[in-house]
C-alpha cells in the first residue's frame, strides 16, 4: 500500500509501515524494499515524526552506503545485521551528498530523526525487534 502526500510543490510517496521495537520505543517505519524505493528514501520530506523512520531492506547482508541528496531532515542511521543487531549508528546532515558507509555487512538500515537513537538510549549492540510477520 502506498499513498501520496503533497509537500510544497513535491509529491512524496509514503510506503507501507511496520512497527518495530528500537530499544524500548515503538517506531513506525516505512519499509523500502525495492531498489527504486531505497533510492528515493526520505527525499523531499520536510519533517519526520519523533517515532517515525524508514527501514531499508536488502536481500542479503552487504556493506551499504547512504547520502542525503534532496533530503531536508537531519537524520541518524543505524546499520543493522540480519539478526537485528545494530552494528553502527551515524548522523547525516541535510543535503550532504558525501556517503556514509557501513563498516560491516548488514541487511537493514534504519533512518530516524537525528539524535533519536541517543535520546532513546540505543547504541550499537542493541537489537531491533521486527514483527513476527516481517
Amino acid at each position: 500500500m502506498m499513498f501520496t502526500v503533497s509537500c510544497q510543490n513535491s509529491n512524496v510517496t509514503k510506503l507501507k509501515t511496520i512497527d518495530i521495537m528500537v530499544g524500548t520505543v515503538t517506531v513506525s517505519a516505512e519499509v523500502a524494499r525495492t531498489s527504486s524505493e531505497r533510492a528515493t528514501g526520505l527525499m523531499y520530506r520536510k519533517q519526520l515524526g519523533e517515532k517515525e523512520g524508514m527501514l531499508f531492506v536488502y536481500e542479503r547482508e552487504q556493506r551499504l552506503a547512504f547520502y542525503m541528496r534532496n533530503t531536508y531532515v537531519p537524520l541518524s542511521i543505524a546499520f543493522i545485521a540480519a539478526d537485528g543487531t545494530i552494528r553502527q549508528i551515524e548522523d547525516m546532515e541535510p543535503l550532504d551528498e558525501s556517503t556514509v558507509e557501513s563498516h560491516y555487512s548488514v541487511r537493514y538500515a534504519l533512518e530516524v530523526n537525528q539524535g533519536a537513537f541517543a535520546r532513546w538510549g540505543v547504541t550499537p549492540g542493541d537489537r531491533i525487534v521486527f514483527p513476527d510477520s516481517f
